[in-house]
């Protein structure tokens, strides 16, 4: 592990605007507008547990809601010296969140972002590495278009380059793949400087081109196929140290099994399940599990007290509206020790 523990993170942010509680776009005629972007919510999430995190990204100049968003990652103790101001305009996506059999729903509307019309040299990322040992990307923002992509791929060559530990979350959005390149085409040389993957088993088929012998949608998940996956993802890419892969059984929009696998070359480590019945948000669930990865392996024993810290952090993450993190490690430890019953604390 690296000497530094200060987390870097790097992507998009949008405006979240939601509908209030359960309702469908525009039924009554407002939305909750609050801030949302995985490598954001990743940096909130270490923040959050007590660690040290800085966010990177490009802003649109003289805009109140960037200023806004600087204010309000400030207030959840995030390091945004290193964000840049630039050309274009700020990201916006709708969610309506789902519930029992109607899934949820997602709309993007980040054409012409500014970080989309970002590319090399738009950041310094001597300054942005600064004192950091952990560098975190997604496959969101390869996804915005090709200069976005050549930045992406800068960013991690330059962290490989300063020795920094980089993890990447494949995350695979099909919606946002329009510029001519597959996510195949980018990721696979992307991933080539990622030292901790994280994925599904679709962001693996999709992103990879590695196909899962897993049936997701059966209802049942047989670990053993998980073990065939991970193993395929690091013999494709012997720089990786480990893969985790998270595990989600979705019964309904309202109820999922959830768990996770982590594979370190040495050991196949699956995590306790959680059957999560009452779903609140689901969106910011996988960005608050890689969080608790981030942290637990720079913070904890070993691998599996890192997997099962971040298996639970995302746990609790499905019960709380937006998509930022808003509890500490010491309420993921409770759940850990078993203290998932709800029960009222006075």
């Amino acid at each position: 592990m690296p000497q530094s523990k200060l987390v870097v993170s790097f992507g998009e942010i949008m405006l979240r605007l939601a509908p209030p509680g359960f309702e469908r776009f525009l039924q009554s005629p407002q939305f909750l507008a609050t801030f949302g972007g995985g490598e954001a919510n990743v940096a909130v999430a270490v923040a959050g547990f007590g660690g040290k995190s800085r966010y990177v990204t490009v802003l649109p100049d003289n805009n109140p809601i960037a200023d806004a968003f600087i204010g309000e990652m400030r207030r959840f103790g995030v390091d945004t010296a290193s964000i840049v101001r630039g050309k274009g305009r700020f990201g916006i996506y709708f969610v309506e969140p789902g519930a029992n059999q109607r899934p949820s729903k997602v709309v993007y509307d980040r054409a012409h972002s500014a970080i989309a019309l970002a590319g090399p040299g738009s950041i310094d990322w001597n300054q942005a590495f600064a004192g950091a040992g952990w560098f975190h990307i997604t496959g969101i923002t390869p996804a915005l278009s090709q200069s976005a992509a050549d930045l992406a791929l800068e960013s991690v060559k330059a962290a490989r380059t300063q020795g920094l530990m980089v993890s990447c979350d494949l995350n695979y959005r099909k919606n946002l793949w329009k510029y001519g390149k597959t996510a195949q085409d980018v990721m696979s040389e992307l991933v080539r400087y990622v030292d901790y993957g994280i994925a599904n088993e679709e962001d693996c088929q999709m992103a990879l081109g590695i196909q899962a012998e897993a049936d997701v949608h059966s209802g049942k998940l047989d670990p053993d196929q998980y073990r065939k996956l991970s193993d395929k993802v690091l013999a494709a890419y012997p720089e990786m140290k480990a893969l985790a892969v998270t595990l989600r059984e979705s019964h309904s929009a309202s109820r999922n099994g959830w768990s996770a696998c982590f594979n370190n070359r040495k050991e196949f480590l699956l995590s306790r399940h959680y059957e999560i019945t009452h779903i609140v948000d689901r969106v910011g669930g996988g960005d608050c599990f890689a969080g608790g990865l981030i942290h637990g392996l720079l913070h904890l024993g070993n691998s599996r007290e890192a997997l099962e810290f971040a298996v639970a952090a995302s746990c609790l993450k499905h019960s709380i509206p937006g998509d930022f993190n808003r509890f500490t490690a010491e309420e993921v430890h409770a759940l850990i020790r078993g203290g998932g019953s709800g029960r009222v604390q006075r």
